[in-house]
Formats: C-alpha cells, sequence, structure tokens
C-alpha cells in the first residue's frame, strides 16, 4: 500500500475520531441512560441474577439476546449433545412415500378405484387437482422388499439406500398444514410459512457457535442436476438473527463464494493491513452509535479474508482416491452435482463446520411421476448411501446427524389421466416420509404408521415442530430456551409448538 493510501486511511481515522467526541447531547443521554440503567438494576438485583444462565425447566430469564460469540451464547449446550453436526439432504419437490419407503400393498387390488369419502374427510386439496370430477387411487408402479435385520420396507428404486436401512431410523408420520411448495419450504427451513426467520442452520449458528475459525459454521449446497421449484436464499438467511449467522452457499465451478476471490490484476499482498485500517473505522463506527451489525461486519470481512485459503483447499478434491469417487458414483467428479455435493458435505464436516444444507430440487411429479421420480431415485440414492457408509467408516456417523426429506407427500389418487404405466401425483401434507440416521438415533427403527391409502396417520404423528425440537435436542438444546427478541416478542425456531420425539432417541 502506497503512502498516499496510507495517509488517506489515517485521515479517515482521525475523522471518525473527531465524529465520536462530538456525539450530539441526545446520543450521549439515550446510550448513557440505557447503559446506566442497566447498572442500577444489577446493582439492585445482583450482577449474576441479571445475566443468569436459564436453569433447566424454567421460562427464559437472563440477557434478552445474549452476545453469541465463536463458541456460541455462554450456556450452550444445554445439556450434553449426541450430535456435534448435522447433514440435511434437503429433498425439494415433495418425494413420493408411494415409490420410496412406504409400502402399501392393498392398492394393488384398488386400482382405479375411487378414493373413499371417508379416508379423504374435509382435507383440502390444492387448486391443481380441486376441479377434477375423480380422485382415482394410483397403487406404485415400484415394487417394494424387505432389507436388512431390521425388515424394512424399501423400494426396488432405492437399492443403495436399502443397504443402509439398519442404520436408518425411518418416520412415517411426518405432517404439515402447508399445502404448497413456498411456504411448505420455508415452514421447514425457518419454523414459520412466512419469510423473515432465521433458517435452522443460523439457529445453531447462533446458539452454538463455530468448531473451525476458518470456514463458516454454517453452509449450503445446491445441486445443479435438479429441476423444478425454484429455491430462494432465505431459506438459508439469518432473518432477524446478526448477520454473521446466515448460511454461505458454496456454488460449482471457479468461484465456489461469489465475490471471494480478489479483483483482476491486485496481488492482495496488502489485504490484510487493508483489513486492519477498516477494522478501526469500524470499531470507531460502533462506540459511536452502538449498532450490532458493525460488529457483524467486522466478523465477515475477517471471515472472508480466511475463507480465500481455506475454501480452495476445502473444494479441491484432488486428494480424494478413486474408490471414494467410485463409491459416491460417477457424477461426484462433476462439481455441483449432489454426488459431488454428498462428498463435500463430508469435507465439510471434517473441516469442522456445524451445519450443512444440501438442496436437491426435482421432486414435484404432478405428471408423469414413474419416469421422474426413477431419474431423481438414480441422482440421489446411491450418493446418500455412500455418504452414510463414508461417514460411519471414518466414525463420524456416530456423532453426525444425517436427516433425508422433503417439504410434504403426495396423493394417493392420480392428478390428471391414469394410465396403467403413467399417473401423476398431487401435493399431500396430511402424511409423509423422512428418515434419521446417526447420531443419537435408533438405527434400523421405523416410528409411525399411515392407513391403507397413505393419506392419514393412525399412529405417533410427528409435526414439523416436533422435528425441530427433536433436531435442537440431538445438539444439545433445550428448543424452548433458545430464544431471540425481534419486535417486542421472544422468538424461537419452534415458535410455540414442539416436542422432542423421546421415542426415536437411542
Amino acid at each position: 500500500m502506497c503512502d498516499h493510501h496510507h495517509d488517506i486511511l489515517r485521515s479517515n481515522v482521525h475523522d471518525f475520531k473527531k465524529v465520536e467526541q462530538n456525539i450530539d447531547r441526545r446520543q450521549f443521554l439515550t446510550k448513557t441512560s440505557l447503559g446506566l440503567g442497566a447498572l442500577a438494576l444489577g446493582s439492585l438485583m445482583g450482577t449474576d441474577k441479571l445475566l443468569a444462565n436459564t436453569p433447566p425447566g424454567s421460562k427464559p430469564t437472563g440477557p434478552i439476546n445474549p452476545i453469541s460469540g465463536p463458541q456460541g451464547i455462554p450456556g450452550l449446550p444445554h445439556f450434553l449433545p449426541k450430535a456435534k453436526r448435522v447433514i440435511y439432504l434437503f429433498q425439494s419437490g415433495g418425494p413420493s412415500q408411494f415409490e420410496t419407503y412406504d409400502y402399501k400393498p392393498k392398492l394393488t387390488d384398488m386400482f382405479g378405484k375411487e378414493l373413499p369419502p371417508s379416508v379423504r374427510g374435509n382435507q383440502r386439496l390444492t387448486a391443481m387437482s380441486a376441479s377434477q370430477s375423480t380422485l382415482p387411487i394410483a397403487p406404485s408402479a415400484y415394487k417394494f422388499k424387505q432389507y436388512g435385520e431390521s425388515r424394512a420396507w424399501v423400494s426396488e428404486l432405492m437399492p443403495h439406500t436399502a443397504e443402509m436401512v439398519d442404520d436408518i431410523c425411518f418416520i412415517k408420520s411426518m405432517y404439515t398444514e402447508q399445502i404448497n411448495h413456498d411456504p411448505a419450504i420455508t415452514f421447514f427451513q425457518t419454523g414459520h410459512q412466512l419469510p423473515g426467520r432465521p433458517s435452522i442452520g443460523s439457529w445453531m449458528s447462533y446458539g452454538l457457535g463455530s468448531d473451525n475459525q476458518n470456514l463458516p459454521t454454517f453452509i449450503t449446497l445446491v445441486s445443479k442436476n435438479g429441476g423444478g421449484q425454484p429455491l430462494y436464499s432465505r431459506l438459508w438467511g439469518n432473518g432477524f438473527l446478526p448477520t454473521e449467522h446466515q448460511g454461505v452457499q458454496f456454488r460449482s465451478g471457479k468461484d465456489p463464494v461469489l465475490y471471494l476471490n480478489n479483483p483482476e490484476n491486485y496481488d492482495g499482498h496488502d489485504r490484510g493491513q487493508m483489513l486492519d485500517y477498516l477494522k478501526q473505522l469500524n470499531n470507531i463506527q460502533h462506540d459511536a452509535y452502538g449498532d450490532p451489525e458493525i460488529t457483524a461486519r467486522i466478523a465477515q470481512y475477517e471471515m472472508a479474508y480466511r475463507m480465500q485459503t481455506s475454501v480452495p483447499e476445502v473444494t479441491d478434491m484432488s486428494d480424494e482416491p478413486e474408490h471414494i469417487f467410485d463409491m459416491y458414483g460417477k457424477e461426484s467428479r462433476d462439481p455441483g452435482t449432489y454426488a459431488a455435493n454428498c462428498l463435500m458435505a463430508r469435507r465439510l464436516l471434517e473441516k469442522g463446520v456445524k451445519f450443512v444444507q444440501l438442496y436437491q430440487r426435482g421432486w414435484d411429479q404432478h405428471i408423469s411421476l414413474p419416469g421422474g421420480v426413477k431419474n431423481q431415485c438414480k441422482m440421489t440414492d446411491q450418493p446418500t448411501a455412500a455418504l452414510l457408509k463414508d461417514l460411519k467408516q471414518r466414525g463420524m456417523l456416530e456423532d453426525t446427524l444425517v436427516i433425508w426429506g422433503g417439504e410434504f407427500g403426495r396423493t394417493v389418487y392420480s392428478q390428471g389421466k391414469l394410465t396403467p404405466d403413467n399417473y401423476g401425483r398431487d401435493h399431500h401434507p396430511r402424511c409423509f416420509t423422512m428418515w434419521m440416521a446417526g447420531a443419537g438415533v435408533k438405527p434400523g427403527f421405523t416410528y409411525g404408521e399411515t392407513d391403507d391409502f397413505s393419506y392419514n396417520i393412525t399412529k405417533d404423528p410427528v409435526h414439523v415442530h416436533d422435528f425441530h425440537a427433536t433436531l435442537m435436542h440431538l445438539m444439545g438444546i433445550d428448543h424452548e430456551r433458545l430464544t431471540y427478541k425481534h419486535q417486542g416478542r421472544r422468538f424461537r425456531l419452534t415458535d410455540v409448538h414442539g416436542h422432542v420425539v423421546k421415542d426415536i432417541l437411542s
């Protein structure tokens, strides 16, 4: 950096100090009244009570919005976690439970028959099938078999995952109130159907902090080989939490993280010095105005600087042996595919990333489902199973939680014309299948039951908030105690609902 630039920076620092020294009377009184008020309250109550952590079983007390540093909020985890890290394989579009994991043999003899009104009840339909004059039953075009010691039923479309059923905990009784894609996906990712809330990974980052100072706590991978419903960055956004807790998207190609590399013709040798001066300016501004987003900005600049080295290292797969690529499948050599992202997820966990969200689009088969779901399973089955095998052989599955599932299921009746070899399925939120594997959940276990039409839950329903509460419990978090005050009320991932599904815990 030349002397001229040094002089400019020194001048800017001096100017900011002058601004700080000349804060007007109103700002001074605002800042000091808050500070003195807190001190006065502390002297009356005792500082230990004012800043105390919430004891188990009690309602939130202590600091309204505790400061979350690199190690998370003081006092978290609330108890010993079973899972240290999470990979969430989100199957966007709503995978059909009929062609994957929920075997319904009685439907075979009911081809083309009308869905009984007693089964449907008063459940609403989407606009796409509400106008149909008939709702003909469509049995699965694919066969099922039982696998492993657990004798779990799995479709012939999932032969690789079938080999891993004794490591998987199936939940066949998931349900949600959201019947359309955007609110349903938003609900699963943030705990609310409307945009604006923090995502699961952001809550984890805020509460638990980071295990690696050179990579973000929360990273998102969106597969390039899946079409269908669009995905928005707000799904991995921080909402009202500090911005350093938002998910960072890794992309395929030469620039995995946008705007991370140096501009053309800049060698970056003085980047560290420039950031030091920038930090000084931001610190002065923070002291003057007290805006917490300024400290978040400082943290993000510093993380970006460290990521210039760490990201190329973790995304360079040249050190992976051939047998690993073979295990994940040929597409694992093509960056950005689902297979490559599954392998990337494992590498990120090895580097200390706490929460990896992987999105695969293309499960929305309203028409031509037999061919569409076959293609999706072909893309995802082998890499998914390989990820479980890979984690297991490295001793990582015992403290890693792997999640597979979409935003809702599909209808037993055909949307559109039903033929012996072709049909479609509409959205169905009232029952569908997800699974978990790894840390803290029972392996080789099936929880929940649905009726013969996979239209209603007959045993052990699991709501989205229950799923969130259970996930957080496995990470050592009491979902009722991790809150953040925003616009006058305390928010949490599970809103005002949610119970830990204790029967699936190991």
